[in-house]
Parts: structure tokens; C-alpha cells; sequence
């Protein structure tokens, strides 16, 4: 454990570090040029706080405080945020966290809980697939749930895949596959939810270039053997990834029932990427109605894209426009043929 002149004197260090961290990400936004010597990544930011402050403090934790002030940059922050401690939680929240372990709210009536989903975990994507009356959920920790809400009530069949530290930052559904894609900071994961039971089975490609944050699927009615996945990296970059059964072959040893976890080598898969924005794309989604995808980034450059998929094959120019400090959510309307963006 730190002295107390110690400590105090790591304390000033740190908040020189966040003070830099956030100076630096505000240049990003003005589209700045910055130094490679004096850019600070997540890695360079999490070696730094634990060499100030020691083993105790966990990736996990510097990862949470990272994204809130690479989010947003005037968030008020504490020193203890990154021990895993929080100031000011509502008392309403703690004893509802207290009383159960809450995956998602469905109304102020209903709610839906799984004692999977660990306490401090949340929800990081939430799919409707109205044609099969379910949903699907995938928690920061690693769990994936499908919601089945026929007869007016839900039946859950979580599968915990995760192997590693990484978090799950968004999941989708392959409506031709029929599986869950779900995806983490360095791997893609699709996952046969009707493989319920004692044989879960589940595919990771891996590795990935750089860390994903955002994911959809392609719905095209001239596809009907292949699924396109989307995707959205800390780079910039919007990837397009096209997966097929020939994919998912199974090598099953004899007589083995239990779970199945399979690695897939990412080069032997169809990816193309192409870099859109100058910050972390935030978003990705394909509007079918208007034959386009469209990715947003906190890039005060290159806020939004709206573009034909061909775009990503290509070089030549993308639709966009610019928004101060970016563009952090967007959606369209079909009755009223107008995209809303949100910075």
C-alpha cells in the first residue's frame, strides 16, 4: 500500500494525466493534430494509473473511467472512480441493485432479472426480433440472453462466453443464419442460441485490428445465404464482415455433450474496412428503406456518414456533414423520411 505522502503525491499525478487526457481528446474533436510521443490511448492511460496507485486498482475500473471522460468531456469525475468506488449513486438505484439483479427494465410493473448477469454488470445492447417475438441482450461482463416473450412472458437462455477481460460493447441478430453476433473489444462472437441446454455453441473470430465498439446486421432481400456485419472500431473505421454457414462447420469430438467454444481465425473471413471518421464510430446501422448504412463518431470533422454499403469497397467521396463535438446517436423515420441525430 502507498504512504500517505505518497499517495497524495500519486493523486496529483493522476489528475495531471485526466487534465492531459481530456486537453487532448478536445483537440481530436477540433480535428487537432497531435503528437504519436504524447497521444494517450487506453493502454498508455491504464499502464500510467496503476503504476501510480498499484496493483488494487483493476483494468476494469480504468476502463469505466477512461470511456466516461472520453465521452464526455465535462464529466465530473472522482480519484475513486477508478478503485471502483462512486460518489452520489441514488439511494434508489443502490437498493434496487441491492434487491435483485436487474438486466433490463421492461415497465414500471415488470421487470426482467437473471442471476447470471452479475451485480455491477449492465446491459450494453438490447435487439427487438419482432418476426420471432423475441429479444436479445448482451451484458458488459459477457452474458448473452435471448428473451422469448411468447404467452406474455419471458423465457431466458443466457450463455456466459466470455473467457477474457475484454467487454461486450453491442450484439445483433443474423436473421439468415439465424444466430446472435455479438461483438468485443478484439473478437466477434456468433453464438447458435438453440443450442440451449448442455451444448451451447458458440464461434469466436478472432483476432480483430483494433477494438470494436458498435455492431449491426445487413438485411438484404437478394442475400439469402449469407449474413453482412457492421462494424464500428476506435480508429475510425467501419468494417463490413460477411459470414455464411460454410463458416460454422462443427469438428465435434465423439460423444461430447458438453459446451462448445470454437476459435475461427479472422483472416480466413470476407472483412473490408474503410476509415470514415476521425474518432471512436460510436454507431453503425443500415437503413434498408433508403439502401444506405449510416455511422456517426464524436469526430467534429466527420460526425455522420450516409452512404451506398459499395462506399466501403471504394475510395471515392461518402456523404457527410460535420457537427460540433460529433454525433453520438442517430435513427430514421420512414413515415416522415427524416434521420434525427443526437450529439
Amino acid at each position: 500500500a502507498l504512504e500517505v505522502p505518497d499517495f497524495k503525491n500519486a493523486l496529483k499525478q493522476f489528475q495531471k494525466l485526466v487534465e492531459k487526457t481530456v486537453t487532448q481528446k478536445t483537440k481530436e474533436r477540433l480535428g487537432l493534430c497531435i503528437e504519436d510521443d504524447d497521444k494517450i490511448d487506453y493502454d498508455k492511460f491504464c499502464t500510467t494509473t496503476q503504476t501510480l496507485f498499484g496493483p488494487e486498482v483493476k483494468d476494469y475500473n480504468v476502463k469505466t473511467f477512461f470511456r466516461k471522460i472520453s465521452n464526455n468531456l465535462d464529466a465530473k469525475t472522482e480519484w475513486c472512480e477508478v478503485f471502483g468506488c462512486f460518489i452520489g449513486e441514488s439511494s434508489a438505484m443502490s437498493s434496487l441493485l441491492e434487491a435483485k439483479n436487474t438486466v433490463f427494465l421492461v415497465s414500471e410493473k415488470q421487470q426482467v432479472t437473471h442471476t447470471a448477469v452479475k451485480r455491477q454488470d449492465m446491459i450494453t445492447g438490447l435487439v427487438k426480433v419482432p418476426h420471432l417475438d423475441f429479444t436479445v441482450t448482451a451484458s458488459q461482463k459477457g452474458v448473452l440472453t435471448v428473451f422469448n416473450s411468447q404467452r406474455k412472458s419471458f423465457f431466458s437462455y443466457p450463455f456466459n462466453f466470455h473467457q477474457d477481460t475484454a467487454w461486450i460493447t453491442g450484439c445483433d441478430f443474423l436473421p439468415q443464419l439465424k444466430f446472435v453476433v455479438a461483438v468485443t473489444e478484439r473478437t466477434v462472437v456468433v453464438w447458435d442460441y438453440k443450442s440451449k441446454g448442455s451444448q451451447n455453441d458458440c464461434f469466436i473470430i478472432k483476432p480483430m485490428e483494433n477494438c470494436l465498439l458498435c455492431v449491426c446486421t445487413v438485411t438484404m432481400l437478394d442475400q439469402l445465404t449469407k449474413d453482412n456485419v457492421l462494424m464500428g472500431d476506435d480508429k475510425g473505421y467501419v468494417h463490413l464482415l460477411t459470414v455464411t454457414s460454410d463458416h460454422f462447420g462443427w469438428k465435434k469430438s465423439k460423444g461430447k455433450k458438453e459446451s462448445q467454444l470454437q476459435v475461427l481465425d479472422s483472416k480466413t473471413f470476407n472483412i473490408v474496412k474503410r476509415k470514415l471518421h476521425d474518432d471512436w464510430v460510436v454507431k453503425v446501422k443500415y437503413i434498408s428503406d433508403l439502401n444506405c448504412f449510416g455511422s456517426c463518431s464524436s469526430d467534429s470533422i466527420h460526425s455522420f456518414v450516409l452512404d451506398d454499403m459499395k462506399r466501403l469497397e471504394d475510395d471515392l467521396p461518402v456523404k457527410e456533414f460535420s457537427v460540433p463535438r460529433g454525433v453520438n446517436a442517430f435513427t430514421y423515420c420512414g413515415k416522415a423520411k427524416v434521420i434525427v441525430t443526437g450529439g
